[in-house]
């Protein structure tokens, strides 16, 4: 059973047009990364999403829709549940629930990203994709001040304002298509590996 913590931790946000870019990254993406991911989608709170099923296809790492105090692993992607804002603490989830808006706008995103910048610093990773307003945008820029990367999806988003919102703030290092991010996450997760190697030698 693993035990040990990810070397980092990737959250992703997305909302309309957001699966086909959440299954084009995932498919891209190795098994074996050490990373954690972390899918949080604008979905309806009262509706049964089947967001952890279909992405499950697209992977051959565990996905799996995120519970109270469930440990964060590597190699495994989660989902965060409807109605829910999804927090990090001490390399673990915490779930607030019913969800809260800030203004009637969706804010899950950032709510996660600012949590996940505090927990990991510079080993946090944020991704924006596909979707509409500019949920995300303040929580890439706390990753950014913590010295963590950030990602953007290029034109290929399907809708592209939360991508353009995030580009816009000056916070964000790629901008690249989703099959394309993971390329450089794989990059990044390679360099973590050989550090690590050259630290014990």
């Amino acid at each position: 059973m693993v035990t040990s913590d990810p070397n980092f931790i990737v959250g992703i946000g997305g909302s309309a047009g957001g699966l086909q870019a959440y299954r084009a990254l995932l498919e891209a993406l190795p098994p074996d990364t050490g990373m954690a991911f972390v899918f949080i989608a604008h979905m309806s709170p009262t509706g049964k999403s089947l967001l952890t099923e279909i992405l499950s296809w697209s992977t051959e790492m565990p996905v799996i829709q995120a519970a109270e105090a469930m440990p964060i692993l590597p190699n495994h992607v989660y989902v965060i549940p409807p109605n829910a804002n999804l927090l990090i603490e001490s390399h673990a989830f915490k779930v607030v629930s019913p969800r809260a808006m800030s203004q009637g706008r969706h804010k899950q995103v950032d709510f996660f990203l600012i949590s996940l910048a505090a927990a990991m610093g510079a080993r946090a990773i944020s991704i924006i994709l596909s979707g509409g307003d500019g949920d995300g945008t303040e929580g890439c820029k706390h990753i950014k001040a913590k010295g963590g990367k950030t990602f953007a999806q290029d034109l290929s988003a399907e809708v592209d304002s939360m991508p353009l919102h995030a580009l816009a703030s000056g916070c964000v290092d790629f901008v690249l298509p989703p099959e394309r991010i993971s390329d450089e996450l794989t990059k990044i997760a390679a360099r973590f590996f050989q550090e690590k190697a050259a630290s014990n030698t």
